[in-house]
């Protein structure tokens, strides 16, 4: 679990950690470097889970050595899939990362949402879902990792 107090914001109770993986943690299906490390050192105190319709079809490759679940959607209406996940989990307990369009909902819903801009860009619904952008999903797993920087972004 992870725990702080974000003047403002409140206490936040994370126990999962919930991303996409295309334009997320990977571009063009390869994962990007530093990803796989972090997320091993973040399953120490979340679960890690990673939601995807693999695109490149790479991910369950790509994460083979990661400490996490990883689900590939099937079908249509990804948006809603991902959302009713969250609802299962309790979306009070995660932060989500994401990028396009199918990650608005589980940005939207989740204690913390965090919208990540790499080369694939980000859609205008998952940022108006998010609480945080980053520039990199690195500085957003950072967040966790470093937790005064997400103290310092989140506080009123």
């Amino acid at each position: 679990m992870f725990e702080l107090d974000i003047p403002g914001f409140g206490t936040l109770r994370l126990e999962h950690l919930v991303s996409d993986f295309t334009g997320t943690l990977s571009v063009d299906g390869r994962l990007i470097q530093g990803v796989r490390e972090r997320l091993n050192e973040l399953s120490k105190f979340l679960r890690v889970h990673i939601l995807t319709a693999d695109t490149f079809g790479r991910a369950k490759e790509e994460l083979k050595d990661i400490n996490c679940e990883v689900h590939i959607l099937e079908g249509e209406d990804h948006d809603l899939q991902k959302e009713e996940y969250l609802k299962i989990l309790g979306p009070e307990l995660v932060i989500a990362f994401g990028n396009g369009n199918n990650d608005r909902r589980m940005l939207k819903i989740a204690r913390i949402g965090v919208a990540v801009m790499l080369d694939e860009g980000c859609s205008l619904d998952a940022l108006e879902g998010a609480d945080i952008v980053v520039k990199s999903v690195i500085d957003g797993l950072d967040l966790l990792l470093n937790p005064k920087r997400l103290k310092a972004t989140l506080r009123f």
